[in-house]
């Protein structure tokens, strides 16, 4: 009972750190039709400059710019590739930041070079703390509740705020929204913009021994990508569904690893993915686009 319950706390924390990176996926989608697959190198690059921004000052000074750095990134992006790739289509678009992942990861992984990788949750990691009866790492408690937070506090800015008004209106129809007065270049900004913070955030829970491991802040562009199966299953277009998504994805390698095989639990999350997809093509929550033909 102690090991299911240290189990599913763990599953619950990890997933809960997929919802914030698979919500930006979702984010970013919704705005601009493009499949993000930059993300992982915005989460390792705020990674980055929070590291070295610790080193000269501390902890929460680091977080705060690096999470900042995480945003402007993505803003960076939208600003100088996307916005300039008029009329491409989003598949080509999608290419692009398969291009900008590739750059961006490995310059970071040259300034890294090969030493110790740096970790990034200095006041949580490497505790833990007793929960009915089990014990579990500090990482993963106040990733679940730092993630609970931020996503409350996005939904409501997703549902009572004009900016959400106007993500929803151009997700829904974007000539209709342009029509209506919503400049599209600041939606799809800001959209780049939370996208790059939440990965920001995300990265330092991802970037900790109960996370990533021995690698550290090396192994979170890996960890990241974990989120794309996240967004999948719970439907590319869904907020929502992202959060759902992330929770059974935390959960299903949680528990495979603990009652299978700790390699078997990265596919174990595929699987699962597939199985989502055969029964609901555009995943738990999401919609097909409707085509008159």
């Amino acid at each position: 009972m102690d090991t299911l319950v240290q189990v599913l706390v763990n599953g619950l924390g990890k997933g809960a750190v997929l919802a914030l990176l698979a919500v930006g996926f979702v984010v970013i989608f919704k705005a601009t039709e493009t499949v993000n697959f930059a993300h992982g190198s915005m989460a390792i690059f705020s990674g980055y400059i929070a590291y070295s921004v610790m080193e000269h000052t501390n902890w929460l000074v680091g977080a705060f710019v690096g999470v900042l750095a995480g945003g402007l990134l993505g803003l960076f992006i939208e600003r100088v590739f996307l916005s300039n790739a008029k009329g491409a289509h989003s598949d080509s678009l999608a290419i692009l930041t398969i291009g900008l992942d590739v750059v961006i990861f490995t310059e970071i992984l040259r300034r890294i070079g090969t030493g110790t990788p740096p970790f990034l949750g200095e006041p949580y990691d490497g505790e833990s703390v007793s929960f009915l009866g089990a014990s579990v790492a500090l990482t993963y408690i106040v990733a679940l509740a730092v993630a609970l937070i931020l996503l409350g506090v996005f939904f409501a800015a997703f549902r009572y705020t004009s900016w959400g008004l106007s993500m929803r209106a151009q997700a829904e129809n974007k000539e209709a929204a342009a029509l209506m007065g919503i400049r599209s270049w600041r939606v799809t900004s800001s959209a780049w913009f939370v996208g790059g913070l939440l990965a920001g955030i995300a990265v330092l829970f991802l970037a900790t021994n109960a996370l990533g491991g021995g690698n550290g802040l090396v192994s979170s562009h890996t960890l990241a990508f974990a989120a794309f199966p996240a967004a999948i299953i719970g439907g590319l277009t869904s907020p929502g569904g992202a959060v759902v998504g992330g929770v059974v994805v935390g959960l299903t390698e949680a528990l495979a690893a603990q009652y299978i095989d700790r390699d078997f639990a990265v596919v174990a999350v595929y699987l699962v993915m597939l199985a989502v997809l055969v029964v609901r093509p555009a995943g738990l929550f999401g919609r097909m686009e409707q085509v008159r033909v």
